[in-house]
């Protein structure tokens, strides 16, 4: 026995829909006409027919969402969406709830992040943003690396956090947040970013020299954790840049990860750590003692045997090394 549900009724089937003339997609002559499925097509025939009208009401909010399922990255379904919705003074929580699903459903989506943009302006009272922040953290449990929610997670910040008598404290929970997402992925050039941005760039001012101070420890910390890690070291210079710190200071910090190994059992320092220019951790990923021929040796491999299609290449990096 089949358990397929049944497809749902066109509207051009429902009763209801009559008094619309549906206005079918103009292509004129297409050379790569596009195949919609029939309810597609039928549901956005209906839609720009009510459009053209004008028509704002409870069915119009049942297409649009609809459409939105079937297309989540249709700008102006979400948006006569959200007209609608404030002309006919539909309930905004329930509008909350739809975009908490979509939004877990639809994480890729500009439009969806966008849309719940404008509910949160238009009713900050809705959700605090605590509440909001927490729901933006559970999106990124699913994608820790989604542009979208990121860019929704700072605007959230930006637009009320800056608001709150509390501002400083929140600023520094969200640093201790984001601190937990690189404990968890110190590749996550993403949460890098979103730090970047919560020390440095939400606040407006220059950074007092402790907090600079405090950032080179952190990020050089998080180096030598994993030395080849490209997006600490980008959040370093970063960070040099944006306060005017010189690169040469991070000529003794930087000289340890530029050798084949640090050798500390001839010195007195075993066990002690810089904060400031602190050594490579136990196993990390350095340079090797004799690796250019090395290296020829497996690009010859690759060019010759495994990788033929980019002989050219690995031929070019034979050729620079000059052996």
């Amino acid at each position: 026995m089949s358990t397929t549900p049944p497809a749902p009724l066109l509207y051009a089937d429902r009763p209801e829909w009559a008094d619309v003339e549906p206005v079918p997609q103009y292509d004129a002559n297409p050379i790569a006409p596009i195949f919609y499925t029939p309810e597609y097509k039928d549901a956005t025939d209906y839609f720009r027919g009510i459009t053209r009208t004008g028509e704002k009401s409870a069915r119009v909010l049942e297409i649009t969402e609809d459409i939105i399922r079937m297309n989540p990255a249709h700008y102006t379904a979400w948006q006569y969406r959200y007209t609608t919705l404030l002309a006919t003074s539909a309930p905004l929580d329930l509008e909350f709830r739809l975009m908490d699903a979509l939004a877990v459903k639809f994480l890729k989506t500009y439009q969806v992040w966008h849309h719940r943009r404008l509910l949160l302006q238009r009713t900050p009272a809705a959700r605090t943003p605590a509440e909001e922040l927490q729901f933006v953290a559970r999106s990124l449990d699913v994608d820790a690396k989604n542009y979208h929610t990121w860019s929704y997670r700072q605007w959230v910040l930006a637009r009320f956090i800056g608001e709150s008598d509390k501002a400083e404290e929140m600023w520094d929970k969200e640093r201790e947040w984001v601190e937990g997402l690189l404990q968890d992925d110190a590749r996550n050039n993403s949460a890098w970013h979103h730090r970047f941005f919560v020390v440095f760039s939400a606040r407006g001012a220059a950074a007092p020299p402790d907090i600079v101070q405090r950032e080179l420890r952190y990020t050089k910390h998080q180096i030598s954790r994993i030395p080849n890690n490209p997006s600490a070291w980008n959040y370093l210079r970063g960070v040099c840049a944006h306060t005017h710190t010189p690169l040469s200071s991070l000529e003794p910090f930087v000289r340890a990860y530029t050798v084949p190994a640090y050798a500390t059992e001839d010195t007195d320092d075993v066990g002690v750590v810089d904060l400031d220019a602190p050594l490579p951790g136990i196993g990390a990923e350095l340079p090797a003692r004799g690796a250019p021929r090395e290296a020829c040796e497996l690009w010859r491999a690759l060019a010759d045997e495994h990788d033929i299609i980019r002989k050219r290449y690995w031929e070019h990096r034979i050729h620079a090394v000059g052996l």
